[in-house]
């Protein structure tokens, strides 16, 4: 059976004013070496998750590859994206662990990639006007922001444990975006965890123990979400993962148009209701074998604009990568040795970039904070999660994340809406 591809030119060379579309290649060791870049662009970011969270870093890697296959199937090879970890449920997972252990973290993964899936199937038939009408810029940009700062005090816990790694760390990652110009500035990240591993190890603060006893090749640990009709005390956690279904809905609407302006094909846009379901399909896939949840990658697009190459075939390459990457449980072990001190670095940057991303939002969209209305829906919004105010009803508890979400919408709506009534907007 014949590729889907076309060779792009003579496949060598892109013209200054050229782009690799997305059903073009170019030679294939070229491709395997772009497939292999973008591997590496979402190393850093992707495997980070399950070490904040206690998930597996080997089960992570193999469900991000295979999510990102499945993506690429859906989309009929027609969306580059890489699906890796999801920053937005770390703090739900946190809760959730915490409560009820892994069981009910999964559970909540599955639930909320069931939900990401079904708004798919509703877009694909319907159109993507009533995610805009529910989330304008202000709202989104709140949700996204809180959740980043939310986290903050998780920074801290690690940063506190080993402060001379960590300030190394975060130093390394400053430096690294400033100094170093292409992929390498956008794997600051990944340089400044290297940076710090290697502190880390000169002080003496990594056991490597684990490493020497794991395999090269087997398979990762793998585990399954817990049973609600068994054990009602799930239901319990889903209050703090069910704000993520509008973030994932904003990063892949915003990864979609972003393709689709870069590529210059407005066609891409229609393909909003099948980018929904396939990653709300892979992160519930992922969710019942023991992994992280997926967002489409911003790491990725940044290559792609870098390099002009926006081929799907250079991301079946990626996928395939990480799949084989999974399957080292020695990887998995060298990943699990990161000290604490390292994370509390890395993650002071990467959770306020996460917050910074929710301020983008609003620049990228002109919001006006003259308007009471977009005043309050942030202010609220953004004391909410930082804060992480509480509020339970029996069993059931709804963390900073879950109510800033709320407030977000509804104080954008009611004010928004009586303020048309009365004239005052």
């Amino acid at each position: 059976m014949a590729l889907p591809w076309k060779l792009h030119g003579d496949g060598k060379d892109v013209g200054a004013r050229e782009v690799v579309g997305p059903a073009e290649r170019l030679t294939w060791p070229r491709t395997i070496g772009l497939g292999a870049q973008h591997v590496v662009a979402m190393f850093g970011a992707t495997f980070l998750v399950p070490i904040l969270t206690g998930f597996p870093p080997s089960t992570t890697l193999l469900f991000s590859g295979v999510g990102t296959l499945l993506f690429l199937l859906i989309t009929k090879n027609r969306l580059p994206s890489y699906l890796g970890s999801s920053f937005a449920f770390i703090a739900p997972i946190t809760v959730a662990t915490t409560a009820q252990g892994m069981g009910s973290a999964l559970f909540g993964i599955v639930i909320v990639g069931l939900l990401l899936a079904l708004v798919g199937l509703l877009v694909q038939f319907t159109g993507i006007g009533w995610i805009n009408a529910l989330m304008p810029p202000v709202v989104a940009g709140a949700i996204v922001a809180l959740i980043g700062f939310n986290l903050g005090p998780a920074a801290w816990n690690n940063f506190q444990l080993a402060p001379v790694t960590a300030t190394i760390t975060l130093a390394a990652v400053i430096l690294a975006s400033v100094l170093f110009r292409g992929i390498l500035g956008r794997m600051s990240i990944l340089l400044g965890v290297a940076v710090g591993y290697i502190a880390a190890a000169f002080f003496g603060e990594i056991d490597f123990s684990q490493v020497e006893n794991a395999a090269w090749i087997g398979f990762p640990d793998f585990a399954t979400p817990g049973n609600p009709f068994t054990d009602s005390a799930l239901w319990a956690v889903l209050p703090a993962f069910l704000p993520v279904v509008l973030v994932l809905i904003a990063e892949n609407v915003g990864h979609i148009r972003g393709v689709a302006q870069m590529t210059e094909d407005p066609t891409i846009n229609k393909l909003t209701g099948r980018g929904l379901f396939a990653d709300g399909l892979a992160t519930m896939v992922a969710g019942m074998g023991g992994g992280s949840a997926t967002t489409t990658y911003g790491e990725n697009i940044g290559v792609m604009a870098a390099t002009r190459v926006y081929s799907t075939a250079a991301y079946w390459v990626a996928g395939i990568f990480a799949i084989l990457l999974g399957l080292s449980p020695k990887v998995g072990a060298v990943i699990n040795t990161i000290p604490a001190g390292v994370l509390g670095g890395v993650t002071t940057a990467l959770y306020g970039l996460i917050g910074i991303i929710g301020v983008k939002i609003w620049i990228d969209n002109r919001v006006d904070f003259s308007l009471p209305k977009n005043q309050f829906t942030a202010a609220i919004a953004l004391i909410l999660g930082i804060a992480n105010y509480t509020l339970q009803f029996g069993d059931v508890i709804f963390n900073g994340i879950a109510l800033g979400t709320i407030a977000a919408i509804v104080v954008y709506h009611v004010m928004n809406t009586l303020g048309r009534l009365r004239g005052t907007d």
